[in-house]
C-alpha cells in the first residue's frame, strides 16, 4: 500500500508540475524584449518532491514533465533545450541539498541560473553560434530573480504540508 500511496502522490506532482507549465504558457514574456524568460513555475513541484521525496523521484517528476510538455505545448528542439536545461539544473541542486551548501532558497536560485545554463549551452551547439552565450548575462538575472521567487513559494509550501508516506 506505502508504494501505490508514494506512487499516486508522484503522479499528483506530476500532474501539477504539467498545469503550472500550461499556466506559464498562458502569460505574454516577462520582459517583451528578451523571449524565453520565464517564472520557472513546475520548478516548485520539483523542488518540493526533491525535498520530500528525494533525488531518483525528483528527476522522474521533472523528466515526466518535460516529455508531456514537449507532446504538448513544443517539439523535438524543445525538448532538447528544456532537457539540457531541467538535467544540469537538477543535477547541481541535487548535489547542493546532498551537501547541505545551501538555503532551499539558494539551491532554486542555482536551479534557475542552471537551467538557463543549459539551454544556452545547447543553443550554442545547434546553431554554432557563440555569441550567444551573451544571453545568458539577460537569463542570470532574471533566473536569479524567479529562483528566489520559486524559491520562498516551495520552502512555504515543503513547511506546510506533511506527507505520511
Amino acid at each position: 500500500m506505502i508504494k501505490t500511496k508514494k506512487l499516486t502522490v508522484l503522479a499528483l506532482l506530476s500532474a501539477a508540475a504539467l498545469i503550472f507549465a500550461y499556466v506559464e504558457s498562458l502569460f505574454p514574456p516577462l520582459v517583451a524584449s528578451v523571449p524565453g524568460i520565464k517564472m520557472g513555475l513546475p520548478n516548485i513541484a520539483i523542488i518540493f518532491t526533491l525535498y520530500k521525496f528525494g533525488v531518483k523521484e525528483a528527476f522522474a517528476v521533472s523528466f515526466i514533465r518535460l516529455i508531456f510538455v514537449s507532446l504538448l505545448f513544443g517539439n523535438l528542439v524543445s525538448l532538447s533545450y528544456s532537457f539540457a536545461g531541467a538535467l544540469l539544473s537538477l543535477s547541481v541542486m541535487a548535489i547542493l541539498k546532498k551537501y547541505d551548501l545551501f538555503s532551499l532558497v539558494g539551491i532554486s536560485v542555482s536551479g534557475g541560473v542552471l537551467h538557463n545554463l543549459g539551454q544556452i549551452l545547447v543553443a550554442v551547439l545547434l546553431t554554432g553560434v557563440g555569441e550567444i552565450a551573451y544571453y545568458m548575462i539577460f537569463l542570470a538575472v532574471s533566473g536569479t530573480v524567479s529562483g528566489i521567487l520559486i524559491g520562498l513559494a516551495s520552502a512555504f509550501i515543503i513547511k506546510r504540508i506533511k506527507l505520511k508516506i
